[in-house]
């Protein structure tokens, strides 16, 4: 992940603090130093220790923090990640949203995390979507690869991915493939392309054209997942995907498939409980 957060942090202190922080202002010296420590509340994996610093540094270079635990970590509740010292206006003006940051990208880690366990010993890989919070798509990516998961694109520039609405504005399989090969050439772009199939008639009618990189099979049941693998036959990289849970994870992986993408690994999870306290 590159440190395209660091533009945002301005922005994001700008929402939570405005014209000021009016509640520390008014009842802590500008000159008192003091010192903070980030305490784990719930097991899982630990996410966002990077932006955490960056945000420390952004708002008040002369915080000093002491880090014991990485991300990517397993921890338990009790364990201290890290340590801040500094002026306690900058400790409170900073500890929201340090927290949004590193909650919500530890549980998004621990939730990969389980996900991935579940397929210990295959070859299948855990992807993630673009259902993810608009502005914070980076970090919850970021946090998916930190728990274990795999990035699927980015966003809609980085690969061809013909859904089901492509498909039917286009006129059929072959008409999006075609033109997406053709779109391609025309604009220089080397992108992989990968087709959505809903059922065996059209997964025949994406096999029957050259190009593609991936066959994404929507909605299949286990038992037709494998089916779909032993039809296209290293033809291709096979994708599962739809309403595909924890529970149901390894049944699909199992059948051989290449890769398996959940959104639930973003668009609903709960942040991981941690807090930050003051050191007495």
């Amino acid at each position: 992940m590159s440190n395209y957060y660091k533009t945002l942090i301005p922005y994001w202190f700008a929402e939570d603090i405005g014209d000021g922080d009016h509640t520390s202002l008014s009842c802590i010296p500008d000159t008192a130093i003091g010192k903070s420590q980030l305490i784990i509340k719930e097991k899982g994996v630990l996410a966002g220790v990077r932006v955490a610093q960056a945000i420390f540094e952004s708002f008040d270079p002369q915080l000093k923090t002491t880090v014991f635990i990485q991300d990517g970590a397993a921890v338990n509740p009790g364990d201290i990640v890290f340590e801040v010292e500094g002026k306690v206006l900058s400790l409170l003006q900073t500890e929201r949203l340090m927290l949004n940051v590193m909650q919500r990208m530890s549980g998004v880690a621990t939730v990969t995390a389980t996900y991935v366990k579940q397929l210990a010993g295959l070859k299948t890989k855990v992807l993630d979507t673009r259902k993810t919070t608009p502005g914070l798509r980076m970090l919850e990516k970021e946090a998916v690869k930190i728990g274990g998961g795999t990035n699927h694109r980015i966003g809609l520039f980085d690969m061809i991915l013909l859904k089901d609405n492509h498909v039917d504005f286009a006129g059929g399989i072959a008409n999006a493939i075609n033109r997406a090969k053709q779109y391609c050439k025309e604009h220089n772009k080397p992108l992989k392309i990968e087709i959505e199939v809903r059922n065996f008639d059209e997964l025949q009618q994406a096999l029957a054209c050259s190009g593609v990189d991936r066959i994404m099979l929507d909605n299949f049941t286990p038992a037709d997942t494998r089916k779909a693998v032993a039809i296209i036959d290293g033809k291709c990289e096979i994708e599962s995907s739809g309403n595909i849970t924890v529970e149901t994870l390894r049944a699909y992986g199992e059948c051989g498939v290449d890769y398996i993408s959940v959104g639930a690994l973003t668009h609903s999870v709960k942040s991981l409980d941690i807090s930050f306290k003051a050191v007495k």
